[in-house]
């Protein structure tokens, strides 16, 4: 099964990229764990969901690339045929020569609506390709104008033409310090346009990634290239293939874009696997997913380090019960909460959220001895919200093929509240600016009224509502 991805905005395109090609280089470096018939069944596994080929053998992306400036697309373009390994397609591509200004409601109210039937297209083409589709693998900031208005109208087209495919958006969470004065209006706007048109929304905070890139990969002057590989490696170690059931070495047809949500598409292969995704987004308030990684660290540190499995998730329960992003700087007093006393959770916003309650947590295990990791920390029922048993709240996906340069790693996306904070700042600011009409009138002017704002803080108050009370 096939997913199709669309690359909107600058970030959009220069993310997708980095996806590909980490992508095609792990599925395409032959791993001395793995068997040669190993390595190769799960190279046809990741060419069937992200690449097809062309005639003369080189792999051609499955993406539709759009943003409303020609040079980050000719750019991505270029770099992509350089490579040698991969390239875009011919026609895969939509850009203008006039951008959004950062402007949401420029993206959504009047690029949209001109270019929708263009961009349709080119996204029917893509799909047309695919022997079977899977889904839909958006990628878009939400600061900006291109890639969080524009964006926004894509995903709530892709959801009225094929409403029975799964659409997840990957969605880059601004700087808290970020240069667009207006960035809190979009991603507000974004946000809850997404809610209603999109079955799960994987957030990766430009924050977090930073600090890996600083303090795990010991990069001293980080760019955008150097962040958006680290999104595209913690993206890979989800997407690449892994077996279809517990000791079965059959790799799984339809990865998590696929399952996640509603299981609105069945295979063979699916049911003997029990839709193991079902339950990561078992009710359409909860729709924030988040991933972690371990280990994360440059080719200096990893010539020096070993690791053992119960090391490696013992680290990563830890980061996901104190909300830790990456594995050093771990809160290790931060403890499940004991049966019969008061989750510390339910408390009010303006306390600090201590242990990081979760609806539902996948976890991803590739490598060495992979069988003989012990999962039982993660199955705990204190980590998880009392209307989810843990047997349903919890899954494991594993491979013995590694990923990328780590002879074991480990994933885990959660749906859990490690968003609460940065999302009540994000509307609240935005409220303080709308309170005082700052700015409104240049998304005023494009047809986005004062009540589509309202409806919005409405609405992700209520997300904040929802998982505030977990």
């Amino acid at each position: 099964m096939s997913i199709v991805t669309v690359q909107l905005g600058q970030c959009g395109n220069q993310i997708g990229f980095e996806v590909f090609d980490a992508l095609f280089i792990d599925s395409h470096c032959p791993q001395r764990l793995s068997s040669k018939r190993e390595n190769e069944a799960y190279q046809a596994s990741c060419k069937e969901r992200f690449f097809s080929e062309e005639e003369n053998g080189v792999p051609i992306a499955r993406a539709v690339l759009v943003d409303m400036e020609p040079k980050v697309i000719n750019q991505t373009l270029s770099k992509a045929a350089q490579s040698g390994r991969w390239k875009y397609g011919q026609h895969s591509s939509f850009c203008q020569k006039q951008g959004s200004g950062n402007n949401w409601a420029y993206g959504y109210s009047v690029h949209g609506p001109r270019h929708e039937e263009s961009i349709r297209n080119l996204i029917q083409k893509e799909v047309e390709k695919c022997d079977s589709l899977s889904g839909f693998f958006i990628i878009m900031s939400m600061a900006g104008g291109t890639g969080s208005g524009l964006g926004a109208f894509v995903t709530q087209n892709l959801q009225d033409q094929y409403s029975n495919s799964l659409k997840m958006n990957q969605i880059i969470w601004p700087y808290g310090t970020g240069e667009v004065i207006v960035q809190n209006y979009n991603s507000v706007l974004t946000l809850s346009h997404l809610y209603r048109s999109s079955d799960a929304l994987l957030v990766h905070e430009n924050d977090a990634v930073h600090k890996i890139c600083a303090k795990l990969m010991n990069i001293k002057q980080i760019s955008f290239s150097d962040i958006n590989q680290v999104l595209a490696h913690q993206l890979g170690s989800v997407f690449q293939p892994t077996y279809s059931a517990e000791g079965s070495f059959h790799y799984r047809r339809n990865p998590l874009v696929l399952e996640a949500g509603k299981s609105k598409i069945r295979t063979p292969v699916d049911s003997a696997s029990g839709d193991l995704m079902e339950n990561l987004v078992p009710h359409p308030e909860f729709k924030m997913l988040g991933v972690r990684n371990i280990p994360q660290m440059s080719e200096n540190s990893l010539a020096y380090s070993t690791f053992t499995w119960a090391g490696l998730l013992k680290h990563l329960r830890q980061m996901l019960i104190s909300n830790a992003k990456m594995e050093e700087g771990i809160d290790w007093q931060i403890r499940p909460p004991l049966p019969g006393l008061p989750n510390l959770s339910k408390m009010s916003l303006n306390k600090e959220l201590h242990f990081n309650t979760s609806i539902a947590n996948l976890l991803i295990l590739r490598g060495k001895d992979v069988h003989s990791a012990d999962l039982e920390g993660f199955k705990d029922p204190a980590l998880y919200t009392s209307w989810l048993e843990p047997v349903n709240a919890f899954n494991v996906w594993r491979t013995q093929r590694a990923f990328s340069k780590y002879e074991k790693s480990a994933a885990l996306v959660s749906n859990s509240q490690f968003l609460v904070k940065p999302l009540d700042m994000i509307v609240g600011k935005a409220w303080n600016m709308f309170a005082s009409k700052a700015y409104v009138h240049q998304y005023t002017k494009f047809g986005i009224e004062e009540e589509d704002f309202l409806d919005s803080f409405a609405l992700l108050e209520q997300v904040v509502a929802s998982y505030c009370t977990l």
